[in-house]
C-alpha cells in the first residue's frame, strides 16, 4: 500500500515529443521558444537611469534605431527590386514588340507564299497552254510542209556522178523507163519541175550517196511511180535505188522509229505499211491493226 501512494515519476518529456510530436506541438513549440527569445532581449536590453546623460542605450532607442534601420535595408532592396523590376518589364515590352513584327512579318510572308503560289498555278495553266499551243502549231507546219511536198519522190542510192548530177532530169525519165514503162504507155504526164541532191553541199566524209528530190508536175503519175516502187525494187542500169515518198526531216525521223519493227513484222508476214504521217499498220488474222 505504501509503495501505491508514492507518487509516480514523471515521464521523459523529450522522448514523447520526440515519439508523439504533431504540427500544433511543433509550431506551439516555435511560438513560444520565439516568445521566450523576445522576453530575453527585453530583459538583456539597457535599463533607463537617472545618471548624467552617459547612460546606457534604452530599449525603446535600441528599438527605435533598429527600426530605423531596417527600414533602410528594405528600402534599398525595395529599390534594387524595383529597378530590376522595371529593367525585366522593358525586356518583356521589347520582347511583346519584337514577337508582334514577327508574327506581322510571318503573316507578309505567308500572303506572298500564297500569292506566288496562285501565280505559280496560273504561270502552269498558261505554260501548259503555250507548249499545247506550240504542239498544234508544229504540227500544222509539219502538216503544210508535208502537203507541199506531196508531188515530190525521194530517190535513195543514186550514184555520186557528175554526168547523173548534171541531167538529174533525164536520169530519173530513164528509171521510169526500166521499172515502170507502163506510165509511159499509158500516156502519163512523167515531166518533173526540178530534181536536185539534197543535202546541197556534199559531205566528203560521207560515203552514201545524197538523196534526189523530184517534184513532178502530175500527182496521179507520182503516186503511180510510188505504188510500183512499193512493189518491186528499182533499179538504175541493174543498180538497186529505193524509191520513197518526199516528206518533212521530222516525219522522216518518225518513221525511222518503225524500222526494227517493220523489218521484223515483215519477217512474220504482216504486211506492214507506214501510213501518214508515221503510223505503222499490219495485216494480222484477216483484220488491218
Amino acid at each position: 500500500m505504501a509503495n501505491s501512494t508514492e507518487p509516480k515519476k514523471p515521464q521523459n518529456t523529450k522522448k514523447n515529443k520526440k515519439k508523439g510530436a504533431t504540427l500544433d506541438t511543433f509550431y506551439g513549440a516555435k511560438i513560444q521558444n520565439t516568445e521566450q527569445t523576445e522576453d530575453n532581449i527585453k530583459e538583456k536590453a539597457p535599463k533607463p537611469s537617472k545618471g548624467n546623460g552617459n547612460s546606457p542605450q534604452t530599449y525603446e532607442e535600441f528599438e527605435s534605431e533598429m527600426t530605423k534601420k531596417m527600414e533602410a535595408f528594405w528600402e534599398e532592396k525595395l529599390e534594387i527590386m524595383q529597378k530590376k523590376f522595371t529593367h525585366l518589364q522593358n525586356q518583356f515590352d521589347q520582347t511583346v514588340k519584337e514577337n508582334q513584327a514577327l508574327k506581322a512579318r510571318i503573316r507578309q510572308l505567308e500572303d506572298n507564299d500564297r500569292v506566288k503560289e496562285q501565280e505559280s498555278i496560273k504561270q502552269s495553266q498558261n505554260t501548259k497552254k503555250l507548249e499545247e499551243n506550240i504542239k498544234y502549231l508544229t504540227d500544222k507546219v509539219i502538216d503544210l510542209e508535208n502537203r507541199g511536198r506531196r508531188d515530190n519522190l525521194r530517190i535513195i542510192g543514186l550514184p555520186e556522178k557528175p554526168e547523173i548530177n548534171t541531167k538529174l532530169d533525164m536520169v530519173i525519165q530513164d528509171i521510169i523507163k526500166e521499172n515502170c514503162p507502163e506510165i509511159l504507155e499509158q500516156g502519163g504526164n512523167t515531166a518533173t519541175d526540178r530534181a536536185h541532191r539534197t543535202p546541197s553541199t556534199l559531205n566528203p566524209q560521207k560515203t552514201t550517196p545524197r538523196n534526189v528530190i523530184a517534184k513532178f508536175q502530175s500527182y496521179q503519175t507520182k503516186e503511180k511511180i510510188l505504188q510500183e516502187a512499193r512493189k518491186r525494187q528499182f533499179r538504175y542500169k541493174g543498180m538497186p535505188i529505193r524509191v520513197t515518198q518526199d516528206l518533212a526531216s521530222s516525219t522522216l525521223n518518225d518513221r525511222k522509229a518503225w524500222n526494227m519493227i517493220f523489218r521484223k513484222a515483215r519477217e512474220l508476214g504482216l504486211q506492214p505499211r507506214i501510213s501518214y504521217p508515221a503510223k505503222l499498220t499490219i495485216y494480222f488474222q484477216g483484220k488491218v491493226w
